[in-house]
């Protein structure tokens, strides 16, 4: 499997940790056409739903406390798209080196690194042709508390 596809496998195997951990569902498309690599969805309540575009990278993009990273043109248009169901980036930070992803003992399984995640809904037009340069703050982790007010803002109609 190149580096590529096992970057945008761990990527989902840690949402969806995440979201077991939250007591949500993740369902994946068969297709992505419209930079949704997944959906996380509750079946309480409202019946909440989050649409998500993944990305991982072993680049050093921390910044004090953003993460920098470089988003295509075309994954920007449609995440910053007016959608009735709220859409997020996920960006997963990854070791260089494959084989420090996971330290597993008979105790623990451990991910290393982390994820954040940012919602462009809203954000304006770029001139720029191929990328633009999206700003997370380190308080987005993907996590479990942020994942549960993202839903409990979704159910209300709020999310950005």
């Amino acid at each position: 499997m190149d580096i590529s596809t096992r970057k945008e496998r761990f990527s989902f195997a840690y949402v969806s940790a995440v979201a077991a951990c939250s007591g949500y569902s993740v369902d994946e498309p068969t297709i992505d056409n419209d930079s949704i690599d997944g959906v996380i969805g509750s079946s309480q309540a409202r019946k909440p739903r989050i649409e998500f575009q993944l990305k991982a990278t072993a680049l050093d993009i921390e910044r004090d406390d953003m993460i920098r990273f470089d988003l295509s043109l075309k994954n920007y248009e449609d995440l910053r798209a007016d959608c009735i169901i709220p859409r997020i980036l996920v960006v997963v930070l990854v070791p260089e080196k494959t084989d420090e992803w996971i330290l597993q003992t008979n105790d623990q399984l451990c991910m290393r690194r982390c994820g954040y995640w940012t919602s462009l809904s809203g954000e304006p037009p770029t001139r720029n042709r191929s990328s633009v340069r999206i700003s997370i703050p380190k308080t987005n982790r993907f996590d479990r508390d942020n994942l549960t007010s993202l839903m409990d803002r979704a159910s209300t109609g709020e999310y950005k």
